[in-house]
């Protein structure tokens, strides 16, 4: 099939996510021109984001080599690779980035970042359309040798991403060009037939690739081969090459599977992938699988933050219910994956259940991955960081975030998701518009004013006349809502879509009212890392008390109050502007090492009852079994989590024990 490229029609559409005419779905995205950030939490992210992240990941790339493996491809210099095999993938990422960036806020430097490497890219790229830098240099001719760990595909499907945006944002064709010429090169290579190679990347994201490419194009074999890819899942292929078929969420046919499993930001990039298959060819059996899968997932094996992968080891899911606070891995573009999955199924579906993950996976899981400042990430985002953490140079936050790491797929994911978010704030349907994310923005007809998340109240105007049935999100985590204004009064409940189905008229405003009244949560019994404690939420952000916070006390000595009053308070000067929750609780007086570090809990001998030591008797305490420490009232602050380790890596935890 011939692919004949778009001028202008489609430049300046600039959402990630943009199904054809004849996709199956229930809602569709707003084009980012029609959805704009303006102000609040979420503008400065982006400002900080595209002025001194984005714009300094050239450097940073330069400096890592990644740059420098192209020109190496390409002839222009001479020597060895450096840095992992997927090299290549974090640049087209910022490259996606860049281009998302300029679609929000044009500017010449950004255009000149991007052709200066998109045309790197089309100087490395062999005639057969065959692009894959550290391959080309290191596999001396070879390709495709082993494909479970070399992530070629993977590099293939990130360059497709960025290429869409490009062109989309800018009206750039030059890497939709190099794009088009690898995903043919692959059409030619892989899927059914006997002169094919019947084999699949170790790491998906070719398949949403290929689909976005499929809907930029217009060409079906793109759409049919991203098919191919995910139904050749769970046969066989790659513990035939001797890999282990679970890591690879290879175990089991992706329309069969009933949850994730394996490398966490594998499954979800696989499952998103699955969605843009079944939205665009009717896959229903793929798409029920789909959700079936996330259900689990946000059931048996998510963190209270929205956090997924439990284990260090592999990176991967654990077993269900295996979700453990100081060791839990919780990857930032696990995250990122996850929001592009449950974006995905909202768009199918309707359901506002995939948008209220969303926002707990964009405030929690990650935005805690990122520095306020924007320019320093976290790898991993336990929930618990005790006072002498297992330190990992390149992941472990008990270094604090840091400006690039050797494994560098976090940063340049968090600089195209901030750069690309207005995108996921709203959707349209025939005659309506609904609002799933809060922000201060302009959507179309419609302009909000919010505070939002610190602040519950939103303000929404429509600015043109006329018809509209207006959807508003109303949150799981809302007890109460009222939402009044034109159209009347009403208390929706929570976890629904409230929709006003009127005759409007430009100036018209509706205002919404959440409860944002903190309250204390326990985990499933079977979460044996949260047993007998609570988490504290606030809206839709988790919180979590950090050492910086506290007077008198330390953060592992602490117990809380299970009913005890939590009070608020707005401090405009922390941290970029939060509202801290003081939460009571006690701490031992004096910390004391015991010969033995456990006791009887009943009071069967001497010493055995709670407070039974006084301040006079802590040394002779200290070397008896069953001696509980004197214990004093204190208040803790607690702090958003996503706003922790900002003023140093100290101990903080999300999941406080109770007091006995």
């Amino acid at each position: 099939m011939t692919t004949t490229l778009a001028t202008d029609s489609r430049a300046h559409t600039a959402t990630p996510v943009l199904p054809t005419a004849d996709a199956h779905l229930t809602l569709r995205p707003l084009p980012t021109g029609d959805a704009r950030i303006t102000g609040g939490f979420w503008a400065l992210r982006q400002e900080r984001n595209g002025r001194d992240a984005i714009r300094g990941g050239y450097a940073l790339l330069e400096a890592a080599g990644n740059f420098r493996n192209l020109r190496i491809a390409a002839g222009l210099e001479t020597g060895d690779a450096t840095g992992p095999i997927f090299m290549d993938s974090d640049v087209t990422k910022w490259l996606e980035a860049v281009a998302w960036e300029y679609g929000r806020a044009p500017s010449d430097d950004l255009l000149d970042l991007q052709r200066e490497v998109t045309a790197l890219y089309s100087q490395a790229q062999a005639e057969d359309g065959y692009l894959d830098s550290v391959q080309q240099i290191r596999g001396k001719g070879e390709r495709y040798t082993d494909l479970k760990w070399s992530h070629e595909m993977y590099c293939a499907g990130h360059l497709y991403q960025a290429a869409v945006a490009q062109h989309r944002a800018t009206g750039d064709t030059g890497l939709l060009e190099v794009a088009i010429k690898n995903a043919d090169h692959l059409v030619r290579t892989f899927g059914p037939g006997a002169d094919h190679k019947q084999d699949i990347d170790g790491h998906p994201v070719v398949e949403m690739g290929l689909v976005e490419l499929y809907r930029e194009t217009g060409n079906r074999d793109y759409l049919d081969l991203a098919h191919w890819f995910v139904d050749a899942r769970g046969h066989g292929i790659i513990e035939r090459a001797g890999g282990e078929p679970t890591y690879f969420s290879d175990r089991v046919p992706s329309r069969d599977a009933t949850t994730v499993e394996g490398h966490a930001v594998r499954a979800v990039y696989l499952a998103a992938g699955a969605v843009d298959v079944a939205i665009e060819t009717g896959d229903t059996e793929l798409l029920a699988a789909s959700e079936r899968q996330f259900a689990d997932m946000m059931a048996t094996k998510a963190f209270i933050t929205g956090g997924l992968g439990a284990r260090w080891d592999w990176e991967a899911f654990g077993d269900p219910y295996e979700l453990p606070t100081d060791r839990g891995y919780a990857e930032t573009c696990a995250a990122i994956g996850g929001i592009q999955w449950a974006w995905r199924l909202l768009l199918a579906t309707g359901k506002p259940v995939y948008a209220d993950a969303i926002e707990r996976l964009l405030y929690n899981a990650f935005l805690a991955g990122v520095s306020l400042a924007g320019t320093e990430y976290f790898y991993v985002n336990p929930l618990q960081q005790r006072d002498h953490a297992h330190q990992d140079e390149n992941r472990s936050p008990a270094h604090g975030r840091r400006g690039w790491f050797d494994c560098a797929c976090c940063p340049p994911n968090i600089m195209r998701t901030f750069a690309s978010l207005d995108g996921y704030l709203a959707t349209a349907t025939d005659g309506g518009l609904q609002v799933h994310q809060y922000a201060t923005a302009s959507l179309g007809s419609v302009e909000i004013e919010t505070g939002y998340p610190h602040d519950g109240r939103v303000v929404v105007t429509v600015t043109q006349d006329g018809p509209l049935a207006l959807g508003l999100r109303i949150p799981a985590w809302s007890d109460t809502t009222t939402v009044s204004g034109a159209g009347g009064e009403a208390n929706p409940a929570p976890g629904t879509l409230h929709v006003i189905d009127r005759e409007w008229t430009a100036g018209d405003t509706v205002e919404l009212v959440f409860d944002t009244t903190p309250h204390r949560y326990v985990a499933d019994a079977r979460i044996d890392a949260a047993r007998g404690q609570v988490a504290i939420e606030r809206g839709p952000l988790v919180y979590a008390v950090e050492q910086a916070d506290q007077q008198g006390f330390t953060v592992d000595d602490l117990t809380v109050d299970a009913e005890a009053p939590i009070t608020e308070e707005r401090q405009d000067g922390l941290l970029d502007g939060v509202v801290t929750l003081r939460v009571p609780g006690h701490a031992p007086a004096e910390h004391v090492q015991a010969a033995w570090p456990y006791r009887r809990l009943d009071a069967s001998r001497p010493g055995g009852a709670d407070h039974a030591v006084d301040a006079t008797s802590v040394d002779d305490a200290a070397g008896s079994e069953g001696a509980a420490p004197l214990l004093q009232d204190v208040t803790a602050t607690a702090v958003p989590y996503y706003a922790w380790a900002n003023r140093g890596a100290a101990p903080m935890r999300v999941w406080l024990p109770l007091a006995r």
